[in-house]
């Protein structure tokens, strides 16, 4: 490995913008293509497979969801933030999630029966056995995507991921088409992680060797360490649903509402993360600069909004002959799900959106904060919400989001200059425009005559993003000519506005 430089060198901010602009297309251009790829595989194995396989699945996504927490990535991500690393300082971290996701896979071994009981299925264990896999790829996935995301550079990741993503996809239409049944939701993201641990490897030449002598390496647990207590209560607020919910609805009831809450965030779980994955580094480059990082992160979040908010208002709006087109009617059951999941997501994408912010200005105890807080208040939603079923659980989460993202402003908004009149004045042009969108779309659903859902569904489609794109022209002239500026121009206007050209 080549050794990192004791001293690094700021950017000029052009130079910066430049870089950020381009790892923002780099991560997210192949993040797209790697869902499509994903996504088209996930549509045929939805058809092959039975709602009751995804409840089964569901069940041990909680137990891998909270071992998975403490794979370390926090300890190896304070490298990301500090201003020099020293080549044995990645050492460290390599040792260090050696032995903690060695730790993890021998716990999920251990406890694999245990929730097997909990949930009353057998299967649980076994699927849980085979699953500990993934914690033995990921100190060799980590170490260079942190390496990397240091200076920007997420041409080498992002083609890996596009590469796991065809293999993953090959994997799992494979096992599907050969009738492995719910054995295909765990041998695909086996088969992702690790040839994206070999890959990377192989790819960034991090061919170290492990250091388990820990001194000096105060800072690294320290930020890790409160990191790590922040994104365990996440998991708390973000699993209780399934967890509380896998020991009252059936198999089937529970995979209906958990794949309506998977196509439901798409986005805000599979875009806005990486995007949050390049903002964290370029954030932390402007944490000295209080105007250019309250500007850039209100030009982020109107940014997102823009993509967010007719996405979920039109997926609202179509429910029905989405379902029924891409899934097929044994799947139709989801339909009220995803209407109500839709209400939620907008705020979910919104709040997530700050957690790169706070963390690049070194205040990760916030974090933990509005984490602790989610933990609190998703689960009581949740716990609340069961008693009337799988629909009463589904409005939990409307319930419970706009408190966790009321709690996030109040919390943040004075350390990255952001308040109330910031946050609705940068959101507003994509959520009244997609609220208008919404309302045409709805009134020609009505005045449709009876026509096959594809048919429903592609006038509905269209209709949509005319009418969005006609109205942000005409109501939004600004904020068009912003995002105008944002596909087309190649140099950054100026520095102040780094982060989000």
């Amino acid at each position: 490995m080549e050794p990192m430089e004791h001293t690094e060198q700021q950017p000029d901010d052009a130079s910066f913008g430049t870089r950020v602009r381009s790892a923002v297309i780099w991560r997210s251009g192949t993040q797209i293509l790697g869902q499509i790829i994903s996504w088209g595989s996930t549509l045929v194995i939805l058809r092959i497979l039975d709602p009751s396989d995804y409840g089964l699945f569901a069940m041990t996504q909680v137990i891998l969801a909270f071992l998975a927490f403490m794979n370390g990535y926090f300890f190896a991500s304070s490298l990301i933030q500090a201003d020099t690393v020293e080549p044995h300082q990645i050492r460290q971290a390599f040792g260090m999630l050696l032995i903690i996701n060695c730790a993890l896979a021998l716990l999920q071994l251990a406890i694999a029966p245990l929730a097997a009981d909990y949930y009353n299925q057998p299967m649980v264990a076994e699927l849980l056995r085979w699953q500990s896999l993934i914690f033995l790829a990921t100190p060799f996935l980590v170490i260079p995507e942190v390496v990397l995301s240091r200076t920007l550079d997420f041409k080498k990741p992002a083609m890996v991921n596009l590469l796991s993503s065809f293999i993953g996809a090959g994997v799992g239409l494979a096992a599907a088409l050969s009738d492995w049944g719910v054995w295909t939701l765990v041998v695909a993201p086996i088969s992702v992680f690790w040839s994206r641990a070999i890959a990377l490897t192989v790819l960034t030449k991090m061919y170290i060797l492990p250091s388990f002598d820990f001194r000096g390496a105060g800072h690294m647990l320290k930020f890790g360490s409160t990191l790590l207590i922040a994104h365990g209560f996440w998991i708390v607020q973000s699993q209780a649903d399934i967890f509380i919910a896998g020991r009252v609805l059936s198999a089937h009831d529970l995979g209906l509402y958990a794949e309506a809450l998977f196509l439901a965030q798409v986005f805000a779980a599979r875009f806005v993360p990486p995007l949050n994955e390049v903002a964290f580094p370029a954030y932390s480059r402007l944490q000295n600069d209080p105007s250019a990082f309250s500007y850039s992160f209100q030009k982020a979040a109107r940014l997102v909004m823009l993509i967010a908010c007719p996405l979920y208002i039109g997926m609202a709006v179509t429910a029905g002959p989405l379902v029924a087109t891409v899934l097929g009617d044994k799947w139709l059951g989801m339909t009220p799900f995803i209407v109500i999941f839709a209400i939620a997501m907008p705020m979910m994408t919104l709040q997530i959106l700050f957690s790169p912010a706070i963390n690049a200005i070194g205040k990760p105890r916030i974090t933990a904060e509005i984490s602790a807080f989610g933990a609190l208040v998703m689960p009581l939603s949740f716990l609340i919400g069961v008693q009337f079923g799988a629909t009463g659980l589904a409005w939990g989460w409307v319930a419970g989001y706009p408190l966790l993202l009321a709690f996030t402003l109040f919390r943040t908004g004075k350390h990255i200059g952001v308040d109330t009149h910031h946050l609705w004045r940068a959101t507003w042009p994509g959520l009244s425009t997609a609220a208008a969108m919404g309302i045409v779309v709805y009134g020609i659903e009505q005045a449709l005559p009876p026509l096959p859902a594809p048919a429903v569904l592609a006038i509905l489609t269209i209709s949509g993003g005319a009418t969005y794109v006609l109205l942000l022209f005409l109501l939004a002239r600004k904020t068009w000519n912003e995002l105008i500026r944002l596909v087309i121009k190649r140099k950054p206007p100026t520095p102040a506005v780094a982060l989000a050209d």
